[in-house]
């Protein structure tokens, strides 16, 4: 193919900015190389015009504010500063963008996204969950608003009806429980789920698990995130458990009004935003039903991870039988804390 006319202007991916490009100024850096302005590698066939419209280019704004608001609310919870000025330079990217980044998504996944300035990995697959499914999780946290029986509906052949009756009579909390639930058969006992639906979803969630798998040869480096995930030890998650009721018993910690649960609306949870060796953490009590109905809104503690290298959930609780009776443990991770609290009280 003969190389473009060197005195023909290409069409630009960005409005004129002062936008860093470097992984220095991203804070959520990947370390993939970025593309500067002029040489991002789209299709020429691909790129908008110059006369694109506004409405073309609406998601981008809308992405933009959103992620502006997820910026404004860290800075009111007392996350990093980088954080913060991470989420605010991806809006303003977002913003100047002269590509809808849908097709930009389409064109090359997660890598194109973060090929672009200022998006690291965690941004880029937020931005891909919001195109995916309209909703921005990290959000949903952050105001309050965060719950299983959303997160379910997202899952096609499931809608907001049978999300809610899976959640009623399972209490299930997370995709992993979900599908957890979907292999040993608790699902099929949820009315208006029948075997078709829960092979689909049992399949679908598999497929999601699967994806999240790198090829043998990078998995020394950059393995699974169930794996990152794992390698975590629960004496650091405990530190965080640790931590967030320590400071919420103090009146240290701002506080969200959720909106579950909450008809006054009060201003009750309190949220940690911290880190352990640049893994961003948040924390906050559990609001969910069936911790209202056991009374241990103030007892359970769920920490959520959401950095460039990884996310995940975990739920810290204290312990109401066997050997750990009165400790604080990762619920799914009895065994480690069993080792733990041993090791600790050698």
């Amino acid at each position: 193919m003969n190389a473009p006319d060197s005195g023909t202007p290409q069409p630009s991916l960005f409005a004129t900015s002062d936008l860093r490009t470097t992984a220095e100024s991203d804070p959520e850096s990947s370390g993939a190389a970025r593309l500067s302005p002029a040489t991002a590698d789209i299709p020429r066939n691909q790129h908008s015009s110059a006369d694109a419209t506004e409405g073309t280019l609406s998601e981008n704004a809308a992405l933009s504010q959103l992620l502006l608001e997820i910026a404004r609310l860290l800075e009111e919870q007392h996350a990093g500063e980088f954080r913060v000025r991470a989420y605010r330079n991806a809006a303003a990217t977002l913003q100047e963008l002269r590509t809808p980044v849908r097709e930009i998504e389409a064109a090359g996944g997660t890598p194109a996204l973060e090929a672009l300035p200022t998006i690291g990995r965690s941004i880029a697959t937020l931005i891909e969950q919001y195109l995916r499914t309209g909703h921005l999780p990290l959000l949903d946290r952050l105001r309050g608003e965060e719950n299983a029986e959303r997160l379910f509906a997202m899952i096609p052949t499931l809608g907001p009806e049978l999300s809610h009756r899976i959640y009623d009579a399972l209490h299930l909390e997370t995709l992993p429980e979900l599908y957890a639930a979907a292999r040993d058969g608790r699902l099929n006992s949820v009315p208006g789920i029948g075997r078709k639906r829960v092979l689909a979803i049992r399949d679908y969630l598999a497929g999601k698990i699967r994806s999240e798998v790198r090829p043998p040869a990078a998995s020394h480096r950059n393995p699974p995130q169930s794996e990152q995930n794992r390698q975590i030890p629960v004496t650091e998650l405990l530190s965080v458990d640790e931590e967030y009721r320590r400071r919420a018993a103090e009146g240290r910690l701002p506080k969200i009004a959720p909106r579950r649960f909450n008809p006054a609306a009060a201003a009750w949870l309190p949220i940690l935003h911290t880190e352990r060796d640049g893994r961003h953490y948040t924390a906050m009590f559990s609001n969910t039903a069936r911790a209202h109905e056991l009374n241990t809104t103030h007892d359970w503690v769920v920490i959520y991870r959401d950095d460039h290298q990884s996310d995940g959930r975990w739920t810290v609780i204290t312990s109401q039988f066997g050997p750990l009776k009165g400790c604080r443990i990762v619920r799914g991770r009895e065994d480690d804390c069993l080792h733990h609290y041993r090791r600790e009280n050698r």
